[in-house]
């Protein structure tokens, strides 16, 4: 955590209440549209939090029909009120104590929005730019953005810590892992996410490139629909579970540069249970239990696969081809489906899954982001929860561990809580992968965020 809009803050000796000293002289991006009258201030804070919080706040409902993030984690039942003290201060009053805030409010959920920008866009009957066509006060500020194409940004030649080294930054957005590989071997592109894990050696192989790797923030899971049957009965998830061989999966869609996981944090975090016995990979115990539950003949279930490559599952439909093996082995028929990414997302928010492949990487490094974020009775009402799981001894737990800040107490809860998840099995944990990012050696500066995000701020092209 290090400052950045916020230069400075208390929290008090209750924690409830959290004073935040703003940077002054923070210049709004410039656009065609807009030219801000003023710099960044505490109005701006406010309409930020105040637009999702508040069902009657002009912006409330402009473009989005909930605020997923801010609702997954508490912060409606959580905020109190939210106070401007002066131009560049202020204060957030909670209801009662919350150990991961401050680490909350560095995602992007709480990345600040102009309220000028708001009120002007509103005055014109575009309030939807404000979303579409943003503006920030960071080091890139958009210029284009097409969809499954290409965003284009450029400098900010205003920002508060100075005009980055490069000009133009431009996203080419190339679903095919091989296209963008060959991209970064041509010298179209100079950064390449989401390699191919078949590819790795090749890329560490070739003089012209650079392949970072660190192990990441992830987890990549299949989560059951614990709202459907049969998948409401702990015995059928268990033997589901223990069909599945997770390390196949890891030989051949990791191609071995990923860990079996068996909790849903990663082993990098603080908290994570070591000593959690995973489901062994048993087909003969999965059939039995399976029988004890009512399915002696098996049974039959969709099987939701994502169509977009990422770290914790860079091949999702053949992940699913092994796991629909796999139960086809104990007599579960599984049908494989898939949508557009966005539809995928909107389609599994609303339940209509009965299996599903997903993951996540962090946020913040808080255990709060997996425990609370993916897995509480709150997540199960907004969508973020795909298990649609709200169990009360586990949500005690980790609630509990929210309103602490001795890391020791938290830790002991977080481990408890990992217990009851493994008992449950609202998901088979899969794997942990290794995160790699290649690049051209001219690339100076690139640093891999832990958290999966990219800071292109540091960066320089180097003449070679």
């Amino acid at each position: 955590m290090e400052p950045a809009l916020a230069e400075s803050w208390e929290v008090s000796d209750d924690g409830l209440v959290y004073t935040f000293h703003l940077r002054r002289g923070v210049k709004w991006q410039k656009t065609a549209n807009f030219t801000p009258t003023r710099e960044f201030n505490a109005d701006d804070v406010l309409f930020t939090f105040e637009r999702q919080w508040k069902a009657d706040h002009p912006y409330h409902r402009v473009n989005q029909p909930s605020y997923e993030y801010f609702e997954s984690m508490g912060m409606p039942s959580l905020l109190d009120r939210i106070e401007k003290i002066d131009d560049y201060t202020v204060r957030f009053v909670l209801k009662q104590p919350e150990a991961p805030f401050l680490a909350n409010l560095g995602m992007d959920f709480a990345s600040i929005f102009s309220a000028e920008y708001a009120a002007r866009m509103m005055a014109a009957g575009t309030p939807e730019k404000v979303d579409f066509e943003p503006v920030g006060t960071g080091p890139f500020q958009l210029v284009a953005f097409q969809k499954d194409a290409v965003i284009r940004y450029r400098a900010h030649p205003d920002y508060w810590r100075g005009r980055a080294k490069i000009d133009d930054l431009v996203f080419a957005i190339t679903v095919d892992p091989s296209v963008r590989y060959q991209k970064l071997k041509s010298g179209e592109c100079h950064i390449m996410a989401y390699p191919n894990p078949a590819d790795i050696p090749a890329m560490k192989a070739d003089p012209e490139l650079v392949v970072m790797e660190q192990e990441g923030l992830n987890i990549g899971y299949l989560a059951f629909n614990t709202e459907k049957k049969p998948f409401d009965d702990v015995r059928v998830r268990r033997a589901l579970a223990m069909a599945v061989n997770k390390q196949a999966i890891i030989d051949v869609v990791f191609q071995g540069y990923a860990r079996v996981a068996k909790n849903p944090i990663p082993p990098t975090m603080w908290s994570y249970h070591e000593d959690i016995q995973d489901y062994p990979y048993d087909p003969d115990a999965a059939r039995k239990l399976l029988a004890e539950a009512g399915f002696p003949n098996g049974l039959r279930t969709d099987l939701w696969a994502m169509p977009v490559q990422r770290p914790y599952n860079p091949n999702a439909r053949r992940m699913a081809e092994l796991i629909q093996a796999d139960w086809k082995a104990i007599g579960v028929e599984a049908e494989i489906v898939s949508f557009e990414w966005g539809e995928y997302l909107k389609r599994s928010k609303n339940g209509e899954h009965q299996t599903l492949l997903l993951g996540w990487t962090g946020d913040n490094g808080d255990p709060d982001n997996f425990l609370h974020v993916l897995l509480g009775c709150d997540a199960a009402k907004d969508g973020t929860n795909r298990a649609r799981w709200c169990h009360p001894e586990f949500d005690a737990l980790v609630v509990e561990a929210k309103r602490t800040t001795d890391i020791a107490k938290r830790t002991e809860l977080y481990r408890k809580a990992q217990e009851v998840f493994k008992r449950e099995a609202p998901w088979i944990t899969i794997a942990h992968s290794i995160v790699f990012m290649p690049m051209r050696k001219e690339v100076q500066g690139y640093v891999m965020d832990p958290l999966g995000g990219h800071a292109f701020y540091p960066v320089d092209l180097v003449a070679r």
